[in-house]
């Protein structure tokens, strides 16, 4: 009625979309993910090459070398998960891409399978960023830094969202 602004707190859970190690960002050998100079998040150190989605959502992109998959949740945010480091040089090779952008997304859906093995012996780094580009969105992030299966609880996000007195 005034136009006083409240703020209204909105969670969102975030699933480990590789088994592994999660892991700061910090950890990351590329300081393009450990100073956080895309987003902030996680990492994760595969221990299989599954790659699943990390929440409901929809697919916008996989570049076409299958290294990276960017994703929209259905609250908005934007995240990337990024597939190993320098991993951009393989080509493609190595990576097996099971969906196609636009398509709507699911917890655990399967998105990309990766060759672990093809990648380390390529001498790549198999450690995958798990980023949210949209930070002004976010209040407070908390991990879980463990070892984890696909579908485990992992990032919990809490959105602050603005709205006017009286909107609801």
């Amino acid at each position: 009625m005034f136009g006083f602004k409240r703020e209204r707190i909105h969670n969102i859970t975030l699933y480990a979309p590789i088994k592994g190690k999660v892991v700061p960002l910090e950890d990351v050998p590329d300081p393009v993910f450990s100073q956080r100079m895309i987003g902030d998040g996680f990492a994760i150190v595969p221990s299989a090459g599954l790659v699943c989605s990390p929440c409901k959502g929809h697919l916008i992109q996989i570049f076409p070398t299958n290294h990276a998959i960017m994703i929209k949740t259905s609250q908005g945010l934007d995240i990337i998960i990024h597939l190993g480091i320098d991993t951009v040089k393989l080509k493609g090779k190595g990576f097996k891409r099971l969906v196609e952008p636009g398509c709507s997304l699911k917890v655990g859906q399967p998105l990309v399978d990766m060759d672990l093995q093809h990648i380390i012996d390529q001498k790549k780094d198999i450690i995958s960023p798990i980023l949210i580009t949209s930070l002004d969105q976010i209040k407070n992030m908390e991990v879980m830094y463990k070892h984890c299966h696909i579908k485990d609880k992992i990032c919990r996000l809490a959105l602050h969202n603005s709205y006017n007195k009286g909107d609801g």
